[in-house]
Parts: structure tokens; C-alpha cells; sequence
């Protein structure tokens, strides 16, 4: 019989609201759910070689259009002798989360993930192609989507295969929180990842492995939902795992390839010790304005000093440098309201810009209050679009399904806001592998009806398909194929010219900003720095 809860405990669980469930979410196939494939040890990657691998280049491709910079910052290397990691962040920007740690760890990953990504449409083939191990939260069996001893077996079952292969050397990503949400700092630690990586130094220890770690790890997106956004990620120091967390009956279990829970000591002790500094590596403010205000006082203070912040990251260290030492903070979760007069002026002046589409980077050098338009950059600008302009037919063809279906879908997600750039992507991923075939085949047929009269544009011999004297076949195969990377040459002049226009938009924004709201902005930046 499934749980049932009543109105008040569906809201609230542990002091906190249960995250809104999607339809998807809601909808849960057990059986199918069971024959997830499990992952395999002995090879290099847990699932398929060649569609992880087929994969994974593919979210490079697609990552680097989608973003317009990436950074990473390691404190330590990120491998050590053979040893499985834990890596732990925290969680608001849905798939795009753990995808930026897999593109940028040198490890394999097992991968746990929430049930309903196994079992959908497209997306649920891939995933079972990267034994992806499904797993029920807290939200979905309070509010009656199984009975809590099928959530256990599931759960059970696919945490001891993740833990597996963390054992094994692998890495796996699992969020603390639980859920993908939309808060401006941390929610409540969940004790999953804890219990996963304490099983996995069970068995490692049963084998003789060499012990797993914990990696807590900082992701931070300038705007999460908006396309070709910055975003950091930020890999901090360890949290080691030690012999006595481990007893001896834990060990005897998993080695007999059962499940048994590790000692609560250890996982609070693991819990505590993530929670002392993960959540220092994120934006840890009350709310979001007073992280634009912030990030706004960052930009002062560098323009104050004859400096420019010039990254991201560069953005993110300033911003958190004033507010961990902000007079009067304490180092509580959930964070309280930063106070005083200087705050107020700068959380002032942030939502000024805020409400232009402006940040901290709109502010020019001393003396003046908004920078000009770089008129070096418009050579390049210029260069962009024009490219763009020349390859407008093949982008239209090959992106405009899928640039119009990832909006679609990001817009009218049920999922929250921090699922609008994970349609995005996968709409532009799952696009290239479905439709780019067959607009390529479109491209090939209109080569072959129109060959005399690109032959007669070119200056070419009417046979110029027939490639050597073989048979036109060969030719229009290597069209065909040849369609491909100018697709995805569009695709990156697409994301140049997008470039293009932001910044002329910024640039016109700063030009045409009124006397009144310029003079306004210029008292709070003078009252901020005094």
C-alpha cells in the first residue's frame, strides 16, 4: 500500500517544503525501474564504451555553444592514487549541474539520478546506455508515488551499485540537498551521498582499494537561465575518509554484496565537515538581490582601485571575499540579512542596474559611472554577424527546430526555473542526433537538382560530383557528410553574432541611461565607496 500523508506533512517535511513535483516526476514505472542496467567494473567506463564516449563528446559540442565562458579552479589534483571521489555541490541549475563536473573531472562517473530520467522518452535510452541508477526521494514517496519498502529496495539497490563504483575508482556526482531548487544559498543536507561514499570505503576496504574522498565542489552560473551565461566551477580541498568509520561489520557486509547502513557518527561527521565548507563555495546570501548587491560592491571596489574584474570567477572570489567578512555576519544556514547603510546603497544601486538588464560590469573607471562602448571590439562584432549572415540558410535549417523546441519547452516546464537550461540542452542535443540527418539529406537532394547550376556559378565541369570518374553516388556522399560540420559551424556563429548582440544591447542600454537615473546611480556609488 502506498504512504499517505496528510496536507500539512505533503508541505512540510524536517521544517521545510517538499520540492514541487513534475508530472514526470509523479509518474513511476517500478518494473522498468528495476531493469535498469547495473554498471560494469571492468572496463574503463561503467556503462557503454562507445555511447558514453559518443556522448559525452556530443555535451562538449553542445557546452560550449550553450556557454559563453568556462572556468575551473582546483585546489588539489583530482586524482589520487587510484582512489574513487564523491564529488558534492550544490544544486540549482538541474542537469546542467552535474554535467559541468562530468566535463571537467578526468574521472569515469557512475551516475545516480532522479527515477523518472531512466524512463523517459529518448533521453531514458541514453541514460540506461550509461547505467545511470535511478533513485527515489524523499518527495516522491511522501507524497505516495511508492511504498516505502519498494523506495528502499530501489534506493538500496542502486546506491550499493553506485558505491561500487566509487570502490572501483570511479567518481559519482550526488547533491546533498536532494532536489534541484531556486534559493540563493543552501537548502537542508540530505545523508545520501554520506551514506553512498562510507559504503563505498566499506568496500574498497573488503578489496584492499585504496579509500575514496569527498570533493565539495562550487558551481556558479552568472544567470542559470539564460543562454551563453558564464559559469565556474570550483573544486575544493578534500574531506578524507578514515579507517575507523568504518567497522569491521560494514566491511563483512558489503563484501558478502549486501546493504547495510553505516554508522550514523560517521555520516553526521562527514555531513559536518561538508557543511563547514561547501557552503562558502556558493552564493550563501539571504536572498538574490543582496547577491547582486555584492557582486555590485566586487565591481566598485576593483573600479575603486584602478583594477577590472575581467572573469567570471575573478567576479565570484571578490564578491565572496566582502561577503565573508562583511561586519557583524554570522556563518549560519540559512544566511541572514546583510545589514547597514552601505548595504542598502549598494543593493540599491544593484537593482538599478538590475532593472536595465545591467550588472557590476556596466560601471566604468574612477570618475566615471557607466563605462563607454568598446569600439575596438566592433571589427570582430561585425565579423561575427557577417559570418553568421553567410551560413543564416544552414543555421535555419538545422538549429531552428531545435532553438524554437528548447524554448518551447523551457518556458513551459512545470519543473521551476532551474530546469529552463536543461531543455535547452537537451532540445540541442537530442536535435543534432534527429534532425541533423535528415535536413542533411535535404541539403544533398538540393545539391543534385541544382549540380549543373552550382557547376555554372563555380566555374566547374558538370560532372563535379562524379568525384575521380566514379559515380555521382561518392559525391553526394561526401556532401552529405561535409553537412555536418557546416552545421555545427553555424551553431558557433550563431553564439558569436548572440555575443555580438548582447554587448551592442549593453552598450546602447549604458548610452541611452537617463540623466536623472545616471546622477542617482553616481550619489549611491559615492555614498557606497565613503
Amino acid at each position: 500500500m502506498a504512504t499517505i500523508v496528510t496536507e500539512e506533512e505533503e508541505m512540510m517535511h524536517n521544517g521545510e517544503a517538499l520540492p514541487i513535483l513534475s508530472a514526470s516526476a509523479k509518474n513511476m514505472n517500478l518494473e522498468k525501474l528495476l531493469a535498469t542496467p547495473l554498471p560494469t567494473y571492468d572496463s574503463s567506463v561503467p556503462g557503454s564504451y562507445l555511447w558514453t564516449k559518443v556522448a559525452f563528446w556530443m555535451c562538449r559540442r553542445v557546452s560550449s555553444v550553450q556557454f559563453r565562458t568556462t572556468t575551473t579552479s582546483k585546489a588539489t589534483p583530482l586524482t589520487v592514487d587510484g582512489a574513487g571521489a564523491m564529488c558534492c555541490g550544490w544544486h540549482t541549475n538541474g542537469l546542467m549541474d552535474p554535467l559541468a563536473i562530468f566535463l571537467n573531472h578526468p574521472k569515469e562517473f557512475v551516475v545516480g539520478a532522479r527515477h523518472d530520467l531512466v524512463t523517459r522518452p529518448l533521453l531514458g535510452w541514453w541514460t540506461r546506455r550509461l547505467a545511470v541508477q535511478p533513485v527515489v526521494r524523499k518527495a516522491e514517496l511522501l507524497r505516495g508515488g511508492c511504498t516505502e519498502e519498494e523506495a528502499l529496495h530501489l534506493n538500496g539497490r542502486s546506491l550499493l551499485a553506485l558505491s561500487s563504483g566509487i570502490a572501483h575508482g570511479f567518481g559519482c556526482v550526488l547533491f546533498p540537498e536532494g532536489t534541484s531548487h531556486s534559493e540563493s544559498h543552501m537548502i537542508r543536507f540530505k545523508t545520501g551521498p554520506f551514506r553512498t561514499v562510507l559504503a563505498a570505503a566499506a568496500l574498497a576496504k573488503a578489496k584492499g582499494l585504496p579509500l575514496p574522498h569527498l570533493i565539495p565542489i562550487g558551481l556558479h552560473f552568472r544567470r542559470r537561465e539564460l543562454f551563453r551565461t558564464d559559469q565556474f566551477i570550483e573544486f575544493g580541498e578534500p574531506v578524507e575518509l578514515s579507517d575507523e568509520m568504518i567497522p569491521s561489520e560494514m566491511v563483512e557486509a558489503v563484501r558478502q554484496g549486501g546493504w547495510t547502513e553505516p554508522p550514523e557518527a560517521s555520516v553526521h561527521r562527514i555531513r559536518d565537515q561538508l557543511q563547514e565548507c561547501l557552503p562558502t563555495m556558493t552564493p550563501n546570501s539571504s536572498s538574490w538581490e543582496e547577491h547582486r548587491a555584492l557582486h555590485l560592491m566586487a565591481h566598485a571596489q576593483a573600479r575603486g582601485n584602478g583594477k577590472r574584474l575581467k572573469s567570471w570567477q575573478e567576479e565570484v572570489l571578490a564578491a565572496r571575499a566582502i561577503r565573508d567578512t562583511w561586519p557583524g555576519r554570522e556563518d549560519v544556514l540559512p544566511p541572514q540579512p546583510l545589514k547597514g547603510e552601505r548595504f542598502e546603497r549598494a543593493s540599491e544601486a544593484a537593482e538599478l542596474l538590475e532593472s536595465h538588464g545591467l550588472d557590476g560590469r556596466a560601471l566604468g573607471p574612477q570618475g566615471r559611472v557607466l563605462r563607454k562602448a568598446n569600439w575596438r571590439r566592433l571589427p570582430s562584432a561585425l565579423l561575427s554577424v557577417l559570418f553568421f549572415l553567410a551560413l543564416l540558410p544552414f543555421a535555419l535549417t538545422s538549429l531552428g527546430f531545435q532553438v524554437a523546441l528548447g524554448r518551447l519547452l523551457g518556458d513551459s516546464t512545470d519543473e521551476g526555473l532551474d530546469a529552463r537550461t536543461s531543455y535547452q540542452f537537451l532540445a540541442a542535443f537530442f536535435g543534432s542526433l534527429l534532425i541533423w540527418p535528415v535536413v542533411a539529406g535535404f541539403w544533398t537532394t538540393l545539391t543534385w537538382f541544382y549540380r549543373e547550376w552550382i557547376a555554372c556559378t563555380f566555374g566547374w565541369d558538370v560532372s563535379w560530383l562524379e568525384l575521380g570518374g566514379y559515380s555521382p553516388v561518392s559525391g553526394l556522399l561526401v556532401v552529405y557528410f561535409l553537412c555536418f560540420p557546416v552545421f555545427w559551424m553555424s551553431g558557433k556563429s550563431f553564439a558569436a553574432a548572440w555575443d555580438a548582440w548582447v554587448d551592442t544591447r549593453n552598450a546602447w542600454v549604458r548610452m541611452r541611461f537617463s540623466a536623472e537615473e545616471k546622477a542617482r546611480l553616481g550619489r549611491l556609488l559615492e555614498e557606497l565607496a565613503s
